[in-house]
């Protein structure tokens, strides 16, 4: 009689926050070895970029899958958090502001959501 895979370990968790009267979610979706985060105000996909560690070189190796590849916002998300968590990650950003302040409350209110919810990332 054949064995049943082991249980797959997916774990799913929504946040929001609003900011200068901009509507954020996130959408966090934690796979067996990668992370998946969709952060934005319409349910569609636009920015979309992977990263990961390299057993080969300290430095990260990232792409964007697909987008504006003009918009480093993505980019930089995602390789912050494949940083923080040594696990492949994808992040698909679809947020139309591009004020570095609004930026950098976005990861801000991420990187606390980590650390409140660790299990979840």
């Amino acid at each position: 009689m054949e064995e049943l895979p082991a249980a797959v370990d997916v774990s799913l968790h929504n946040f929001s926050m609003r900011q200068w009267e901009q509507l954020a979610h996130f959408h966090v979706m934690r796979l067996m070895d990668s992370l998946f985060l969709w952060v934005g105000a319409m349910p569609h996909l636009r920015n979309f970029t992977v990263a990961m560690c390299s057993c080969f070189d300290s430095i990260l190796v990232f792409t964007s899958l697909f987008g504006d590849t003009s918009d480093m916002t993505s980019t930089d998300l995602t390789q912050c958090l494949a940083r923080k968590t040594s696990k492949q990650v994808f992040v698909n950003y679809n947020l139309s502001s591009t004020d570095n302040n609004f930026t950098l409350l976005i990861e801000n209110r991420i990187k606390a959501e980590m650390e409140t919810f660790l299990e979840k990332f």
